[in-house]
């Protein structure tokens, strides 16, 4: 087991999860602004 690797590698891994949060969110709050604004 390479953990020197595992180690570098999280660093990347925490970054791709943080975007795929960030633009999940981004998402999410979009469809809700046009829900609102487009509701009668």
């Amino acid at each position: 087991m390479h953990v020197d690797l595992l180690l570098e590698a999280l660093p990347i891994m925490g970054y791709g999860y943080l975007g795929i949060f960030i633009v999940t969110g981004a998402i999410i709050a979009v469809v809700s602004i046009l829900k609102k604004l487009t509701s009668r």
